[in-house]
């Protein structure tokens, strides 16, 4: 019977991650486990495997592809009202239990996520982008650092027609695979689940490797947005948030931070979901320890002012309803227009036309 490892390994081809270790053992060093891979075996992702001394990777394949407003990523500070071209492939280093996305990233861990891939080269799916008036291509779905080999050569072709690029990942990175992305990636966005590395271990990862690639992927200089989806009785003890909101402003109080509401999916059905006035707690406690601009999600007008871009004379900048932005006062140069602040962000000289304030998924190829 045909298995879906053996469909995967016929799209792979040999990655440029890792090193060697001995005669039959190498070491994948795209993401933070940083797995020694005997020959025959695969690493803790399940797609990056040793195939006598060659470090086998995904390649040529998408398990998913969808046009949404940059603001669902969540970017507030790039490019406002923009379509990005999200796309993804197969599974991941971690196995989070309430995973939105498990379809894709879980599908050889678990029966029950069946995504069959789809094959594309990277002008396709410039193509399809450029076609639907896309402004950004953004790898994201599973976790793309298991993927980086794939996504350096769509995001490649998206330069070369003019896109702009974009990571949202888990960040469980590594300091070869981040100078690896730094080249072709614009945008970052790393999934900080919390600040307890118990509770990163339950989720198959460990901190450490987290905070150190937010600290890379700021340093390296592409632009840094951070989420953290609240799960009342996992990662919303006021401690916690303080410790992790602290790191962020830490690293640069001018990070966006985005804190969004969990609600009941995949294997994760105790926690109760996550009400407005929790999130606005959780804000509340960011701004306390510095940063400048914090964000709530999935509860588009209930939040108060969390929802916009506010600069520090007061003005909104950028006023938003859910994924939809409805005022922009940014300068070309992205200044407030009311006192003159620069607003830190990757900015376009106009804003770009709102195309849609909901995803969609274009139609299949071919």
């Amino acid at each position: 019977m045909t298995t879906p490892a053996d469909v995967l390994g016929r799209h792979t081809i040999d990655g440029a991650l890792s090193e060697p270790l001995d005669d039959a053992r190498i070491r994948c060093v795209a993401c933070g486990h940083r797995c020694p891979i005997p020959d025959g075996a695969c690493g803790v992702c399940k797609v990056r495997y040793n195939e006598g001394g060659r470090l086998r990777v995904p390649w040529g394949y998408v398990a998913g592809v969808q046009c949404d407003p940059i603001e669902k990523k969540p970017f507030f500070h790039a490019y406002p009202g923009a379509l990005a071209y999200s796309f993804g492939m197969l599974g991941c280093d971690l196995h989070c239990a309430y995973c939105q996305n498990w379809v894709t990233s879980q599908a050889l861990r678990d029966p029950d996520a069946v995504s069959a891939p789809d094959r594309r080269t990277p002008q396709d799916l410039v193509s399809d982008a450029l076609r639907h008036g896309a402004r950004v291509m953004v790898s994201t779905y599973n976790e793309p650092l298991i993927t980086a080999e794939w996504g350096v050569a769509v995001f490649r072709a998206s330069r070369a027609a003019g896109l702009a690029t974009a990571f949202v990942s888990n960040g469980n990175g590594t300091p070869e695979v981040v100078e690896y992305l730094r080249p072709w990636v614009d945008l970052y966005k790393v999934d900080l689940k919390g600040f307890n590395d118990r509770h990163y271990r339950e989720l198959g990862g460990r901190l450490d490797p987290i905070l150190d690639t937010i600290q890379r992927v700021h340093a390296s200089g592409m632009w840094l947005e951070i989420v953290t989806l609240l799960i009342p009785g996992f990662n919303d003890d006021e401690a916690e948030l303080r410790d992790l909101t602290q790191f962020i402003a830490g690293v640069s109080p001018e990070i966006p931070w985005h804190v969004t509401a969990f609600h009941r999916d995949y294997k994760m059905r105790g926690p109760r979901d996550t009400t407005p006035e929790m999130l606005r707690q959780a804000a509340d406690i960011g701004r306390r320890s510095g940063l400048r601009f914090v964000y709530t999600g999935n509860q588009p007008g209930r939040v108060g002012d969390l929802e916009h871009t506010v600069c520090r004379c007061g003005a909104r900048v950028v006023e938003r309803d859910g994924f939809r932005v409805v005022r922009y006062a940014l300068t070309p140069d992205g200044a407030c227009r009311a006192c003159g602040v620069a607003i830190p962000g990757r900015w376009d000289r106009s804003p770009s036309p709102q195309l849609t304030e909901r995803p969609f998924i274009p139609r299949s190829h071919g």
